[in-house]
């Protein structure tokens, strides 16, 4: 289960990454949607972040446990 949750990580990190390509091709031509991919970005990088704590928190706890 520890390796999906990395794979799922990257996942957002990708995301974020394809989310920032967008929105610097989109800037001039239109504005609106560009902001959408500011907030995928966003949000994706928060995800990234959020995940990767949460992994380590459990990876933490399942150490703990085997001591």
């Amino acid at each position: 289960m520890i390796k999906i949750l990395r794979y799922t990580e990257y996942l957002y990190l990708a995301v974020a990454v394809i989310s920032i390509f967008e929105i610097y091709e989109q800037w001039n031509l239109d504005r609106e949607r560009a902001y959408l991919f500011v907030f995928f970005a966003v949000v994706s990088l928060g995800m990234f972040i959020f995940k990767k704590s949460y992994r380590k928190r459990f990876e933490d706890r399942q150490k703990n446990k085997k001591e």
